[in-house]
């Protein structure tokens, strides 16, 4: 047997074992042979260098990432139309009887689990593309991350490709079990396992075991299963974890039955739902209803009711957050809802606080809805003496004189304040902004923690003493951290931008400001009036850009950046040959990443899409691309390489 073939074998018998294991919970070898085989194959790959896409071993190991990519979906993801009433499901069932000329419409029923929803795409096998949801249309690449969670199938064993849809989550066992071992506490469940799913360190994926159920094909499935129960039974035998509280039901009477029977017993399971999914299970008479604009007609959501409780208002914090938001929370007489103590609400903003005539004292009502942070409905003054909350005028952390722009508080020293200051700076040395290789959060973290950094200019005046008996700072690692920083001296105008971290602007933002503006004077002294007609900068942008320059804090750390060597080069002699015509990109390559070459054209005038259409002048060609090739060919786009693209910038 070759090398290859024994890593193919350790390789499906290891697979299949997380699948007995992790799928259908039912071990068939012990964790010590288990891992006796794994670290076989480890040892092979080692000496081998061959490591199969589908290899247990790519399931380990912590990357920190630099962003995330934008992916669009092969076919949308519809939201679900939502009843909090059993009346609500009886309408949905009368309305598709009628439409179908039926007396009786078979259903399945699912939990719906509250979670962050992800998709997979699989091809040739493969899971090539793990994504968030989105806007239905276009999600985030979170492909690292998912393919940490125990019990994803890496391949499968069909090769035609499919978008498999499911609920990423994090145990409530799990949950309870990371807050006793951890000082800095998770808030909930739900945004644990989206905080995890979206966190660039992968290593949060296994830190809160995040795992996922699966309940959806959304290719195709009409041609391949006869109903809804038969995609589940496909999804389970190639590997993917299912939800053993999938049934069908005869009538919406029986449906109505189940959900009552779910409502009672919801609390004893080990993950949090907030409701249950009723969808039509015939695929057929699914086509046959198809969709309304935001939602499928055969498919609805029945949402459990929230609960409520009267308290008393005690006092009020005011927080500052790392987008530099300044948000209220109440601090309430704690009261126990649905056997969960409560003793804190979120109040969103001042605005909010006198539209409900919240007060110091206040008996207020609240409203625990779908298992997180509860929220404040109402108040009523007329039982205690109570007292009008004001409205903060200095920042709480740092002293500076608050922003109100809309219904928010904003501390505008955003490259100083101290809660804002890891986050600003993680941004600040990241890959799109000054691109400080080997910054991380948590060598920044530990900056900030000696005092070493308390701004983002003290990175440019760090010295090799300032480093050196830190802990895992060596020689090697302080002066290549010393020659990153030098190299970052010399920056893109719209990356400069990008890194000071101006309110409502992003990269996109910051691109199209580096292209209209001269040099940097220009920008700082530029008038709102000027902002406002640059495309696609609203109002509330330009206020945003204009406030910023007029606050002294963040101009003092710009001054020093320029003080200590920072020079920033403009885009003034790029030519604009690309202007109109529109790319798309595909593919791996070996020397550019794919936000690389879409920033190459839009600095040239041209248009960076996320899918194919009849107006797309140019298919930029990749190793191992995806359906899109399929259908640039099917509409005759042309089709160029990477080199080709290279000599049209050139």
């Amino acid at each position: 047997m070759s090398d290859l073939e024994k890593i193919r074998e350790l390789v499906d018998n290891l697979n299949y074992y997380a699948y007995q294991y992790y799928v259908l919970d039912e071990p068939i070898i012990s964790d010590a042979e288990y891992d006796k085989l794994y670290e076989e194959l480890v040892k092979l790959e080692e000496e081998t260098k061959i490591i199969l896409s589908d290899s247990p071993t790519q399931r380990v190991g912590d990357v920190l990432l630099e962003g995330f990519e934008k992916h669009t979906h092969i076919n949308r993801l519809y939201s679900l139309d939502k009843s909090q009433s059993f009346e609500g499901l009886r309408e949905f069932d009368s309305r598709i009887r009628r439409e179908l000329g039926l007396n009786e419409v078979e259903y399945i029923v699912e939990l719906k689990f509250d979670g962050l929803t992800i998709c997979l795409t699989y091809e040739d096998g493969l899971l090539q593309v793990a994504s968030t949801r989105g806007n239905g249309r276009v999600g985030e690449d979170v492909t690292e991350q998912v393919k940490r969670i125990k019990g994803i199938p890496l391949s499968i064993s069909d090769n035609r490709v499919f978008e498999i849809v499911g609920e990423a989550y994090m145990p409530l066992s799990a949950f309870e079990k990371y807050n006793l071992e951890n000082e800095e506490t998770l808030k909930n469940a739900r945004n644990a396992a989206a905080g995890a799913i979206r966190n660039l360190n992968t290593e949060a994926i296994s830190r809160r075991n995040i795992s996922a159920f699966f309940y959806n094909i959304n290719t195709y499935p009409e041609y391949l299963f006869k109903t809804d129960l038969e995609t589940k039974e496909f999804l389970k035998s190639h590997g993917f974890i299912t939800s053993i509280y999938n049934e069908v039901y005869k009538n919406i009477e029986s449906v109505i039955n189940r959900a009552k029977e779910i409502t009672n017993i919801r609390h004893s399971l080990d993950y949090l739902i907030d409701g249950i999914v009723i969808k039509v299970n015939n695929l057929s008479y699914r086509s046959r209803l198809g969709y309304t604009n935001k939602f499928p007609k055969w498919a609805i959501a029945y949402k459990f009711e929230a609960e409520e409780r009267v308290t008393k208002l005690l006092g009020i914090n005011w927080n500052v957050g790392r987008s530099s938001k300044v948000t209220p929370t109440a601090i309430l007489e704690p009261v126990e809802i649905d056997g969960v103590t409560i003793s804190r609400a979120t109040l969103n903003n001042y605005n909010f606080i006198k539209s409900k005539d919240i007060k110091l004292g206040s008996e207020v009502l609240l409203r625990r809805s779908n298992d997180v942070i509860p929220e404040i409905l109402s108040a009523d003054n007329s039982y205690t003496d109570t007292k009008e909350i004001e409205k903060p005028v200095f920042c709480p952390a740092c002293n500076s004189k608050l922003e109100e722009i809309g219904a928010h508080l904003f501390c505008p020293n955003t490259l100083a304040c101290p809660p804002q200051l890891l986050a600003k700076l993680v941004h600040f040395a990241s890959k799109n902004s000054m691109d400080i290789e080997g910054l991380s959060e948590k060598t920044i973290e530990l900056l900030i923690e000696k005092n070493i950094v308390n701004k983002a200019s003290d990175f440019y005046k760090l010295k090799y003493n300032d480093l050196d008996g830190l802990e895992g700072f060596k020689d090697k690692k302080i002066n290549n951290l010393l020659n990153a920083i030098e190299n970052s001296k010399e920056v893109e105008f719209g990356k400069f931008i990008n890194a000071l971290g101006i309110p409502n602007v992003g990269e996109k933002t910051a691109f199209d400001l580096s292209m209209y503006f001269n040099n940097f004077e220009n920008l700082k002294n530029s008038s709102f009036e000027e902002l406002s007609s640059i495309n696609d900068i609203g109002p509330k942008t330009a206020e945003s850009i204009v406030k910023f320059f007029d606050t002294k804090e963040p101009i003092y750390v710009i001054n020093e950046l320029f003080e200590y060597g920072v020079n920033i080069f403009y885009n003034t002699n790029i030519d604009n040959n690309l202007d109109g015509k529109t790319f798309v990109v595909t593919g791996s390559f070996e020397d550019f990443k794919r936000k690389d070459i879409e920033e190459e054209i839009l600095k040239r005038g041209g248009k960076a899409s996320g899918s194919v259409s009849k107006n797309t002048d140019f298919l930029i060609l990749g190793e191992n691309p995806g359906s899109k090739l399929d259908k640039a060919k099917e509409l005759g786009i042309k089709i160029i390489t990477i080199d080709e693209f290279m000599e049209m910038v050139k």
